[in-house]
């Protein structure tokens, strides 16, 4: 058991906090610590078995992390208003976190880099390990081809709030960083009407929202007479808890740092 990394889940109520318990317990590599829910939440103080059956010993949904419960690394799958509090818990147990929380504001991202000077910190739009491959991809390909036009299209389900998605961003970012550009001057997320020819340099977004699609991403080098397109479709939201459990057992040893679920991989060439 003490090889075991201990993992605390915060968000434990939601779906995605849901899968990574599930893993967890499947795990032979990690032990489930305590399974965070906020207060109020209808899941506190009941036990684990009402949502995932019988388990092999007694845990309890809980709201607060008990002083004497070993963990190794914090997950969060909460939200922007309860990250604050995850971030801090972990800061305050020395543990390392890995956070999936996506639409955070510039003072929470600010606030990753000054726990890195204390914790291991990994925080990811996307956990899939193929599409950590993907922008890997994405980087190597814009480097190689810089005046070819690269367009990233993204389909999702009909219920996802926001656009372009996260990892569309998080691709969008790859391919700047291969060109040595900002993204935030070459980007385009709109065209309607009579826009004018497309500007050299730009990088497009098209956002499709239809279904029950897990996630689907292109990314679109294209130059006169030829195009590559790079694709990765998630059939599975379960592949998204797996690659945050991967990544929260790969990070538990670490020194800190900021990390990128792009280290998780095996190393570059």
């Amino acid at each position: 058991m003490n090889d075991l990394v201990n993992v605390v889940v915060y968000g434990a109520a939601g779906r995605m906090g849901q899968a990574v318990i599930r893993g967890v317990l499947e795990s032979k590599q990690a032990r489930l610590a305590t399974a965070l829910v906020r207060p109020g939440s209808g899941l506190a103080d009941e036990p684990l078995d009402r949502v995932f059956g019988a388990l092999p010993r007694d845990v309890d949904f809980a709201t607060s992390l008990d002083p004497d419960m070993p963990c190794d690394v914090l997950v969060d799958f909460s939200g922007p208003v309860a990250f604050d509090g995850a971030l801090a818990l972990a800061v305050q147990r020395g543990a390392a976190f890995v956070s999936g929380t996506t639409n955070l504001r510039d003072v929470q991202y600010a606030a990753l880099d000054n726990a890195a000077k204390t914790i291991p910190v990994l925080w990811a739009s996307n956990f899939s390990l193929g599409v950590a491959m993907l922008a890997r991809m994405a980087r190597r390909a814009a480097a190689a081809l810089p005046d070819w036009d690269c367009e990233i299209v993204e389909l999702h389900h009909n219920r996802k709030q926001d656009a372009p998605s996260g990892t569309a961003l998080t691709l969008g970012a790859a391919v700047a960083e291969g060109r040595r550009i900002a993204l935030e001057d070459h980007a385009r997320y709109e065209r309607h009407g009579q826009v004018g020819a497309r500007p050299p340099g730009e990088i497009g977004f098209a956002a499709l929202r239809a279904g029950d699609v897990a996630g689907e991403h292109t990314i679109i080098f294209a130059s006169q007479g030829e195009r590559i397109e790079l694709t990765h479709r998630a059939t599975d939201r379960d592949i998204f808890a797996s690659g945050a459990l991967a990544a929260a057992i790969w990070l538990a040893r670490r020194e800190p740092g900021r990390y990128s679920i792009d280290d998780v991989l095996a190393p570059q060439e």
